[in-house]
């Protein structure tokens, strides 16, 4: 028997670390629910023109959700600073401690540590990162970390696709009850109302027909049949696409929207308590579902 494909959430965590002769780049990636895609990327100020790149690569791998990407890079073009001594702010620091100890009559001398505690005397200056030369180590780093992020994606969208299709069959089932049910209703109808009439001690025949076309009109008012197909078919609809690979989020909800349309026209045409219970039940079971799809790219 073949393995049903995987249904995806929308939440995981993925880590992808490649380092080569000049680089060692990381890239982690965490994901969350969102109607659309949203990634949000945190990328070395050097690297920015590497962002369009970035955010095709998430693209081709990512449907929905907000997808937060921190990378990192290390290595000689992207040492933090490079320090150099300013050679005027030193001789005017030396200059100024020797002065300060010639008027205050101060022993002990200068020392080199004394030299760099002086503002200005050690400064920093950035080195600029080549992009193209970063990219190779970190296009691979990336994809190493949406394969994880995918990889838990799919699990948790395996166990959510159980759920949903035990409730999906909950509620087929609770239909299929309905199903049944309703002519019943009819003729419940009629026996109460002919019950009705006795009691009220009103001379007029149990088969008179006013009493039959009371009871067709009121058949034709409660008659829930198209609501029965319609919901049967979306919750068909509903099944099927829980056996698809791609993204069926947007599906998913816009049929859920379909069947919480049909149960409360159901509800409204009911006129019989166990029906009314078990669309009730049918409701408590499409919340459940409604909530679920929250989490489904």
């Amino acid at each position: 028997m073949l393995a049903l494909p995987f249904m995806k959430s929308m939440t995981g965590y993925g880590r992808g670390h490649v380092s080569d002769s000049h680089h060692a780049v990381t890239v982690e990636v965490s994901s969350v629910n969102r109607k659309q895609l949203e990634p949000a990327i945190n990328l070395p100020r050097d690297l920015a023109m590497l962002e369009p790149r970035v955010r095709e690569v998430i693209a081709a791998r990512i449907a929905r959700g907000r997808i937060n990407i921190q990378i990192s890079v290390a290595g000689l073009a992207l040492d933090a600073a490079a320090e150099f001594i300013d050679w005027t702010a030193a001789d005017r620091a030396n200059g100024a401690l020797r002065e300060l100890a010639s008027r205050y009559g101060l022993t002990g001398g200068i020392d080199l540590r004394d030299l760099l505690a002086m503002p200005g005397v050690l400064r920093a200056e950035e080195v600029s990162t080549d992009a193209e030369a970063v990219w190779p180590a970190l296009e691979p780093a990336l994809r190493e970390a949406l394969d994880q992020l995918v990889a838990m994606r799919a699990r948790e969208g395996d166990d959510l696709r159980a759920d949903l299709q035990n409730r999906a069959d909950e509620i087929d089932a609770a239909v299929g009850r309905i199903g049944q049910l309703h002519p019943l209703t009819i003729e419940k109808y009629r026996a109460g109302l002919q019950e009705r009439v006795r009691k009220a001690g009103l001379e007029l025949d149990l088969d008179d027909e006013r009493l039959a076309r009371e009871v067709v009109l009121h058949a034709e008012r409660c008659d829930i049949s198209e609501e029965l197909t319609r919901l049967q078919s979306h919750l068909g609809q509903f099944r099927e696409n829980l056996t698809k690979s791609e993204p069926v989020g947007r599906t998913l909800e816009f049929i859920a929207q379909e069947i919480g349309r049909e149960l409360n026209t159901l509800g409204a045409k009911a006129n019989d308590a166990a029906i009314s219970q078990l669309i009730v039940t049918c409701k408590a079971g499409m919340e459940k579902i409604r909530e679920q799809l929250q989490n489904i790219e």
